[in-house]
């Protein structure tokens, strides 16, 4: 298994928090927080561009109510 370097959760309201992660060969993980051991791994820079993206609003379609 990687050494993924993990940040602080990212918290929304309840139990949404979410853990980004890094490790030393360019690869970012995503994982809830908690179950870090079942995360979802791509490029830094995909996550780079995800992160971009989001901010552009391309994601907000998914918070319609």
């Amino acid at each position: 298994m990687a050494d993924i370097v993990w940040e602080e959760p990212f918290c929304g309201e309840g139990n949404s928090c979410y853990r980004i992660g890094v490790d030393a060969d360019g690869n970012s993980y995503i994982a809830i927080a908690g179950a870090e051991d079942a995360y979802l791994t791509d490029t830094t820079d995909a996550l780079r561009q995800l992160i971009r993206d989001i901010k552009a609003g391309k994601a907000d379609h998914l918070l319609a109510d």
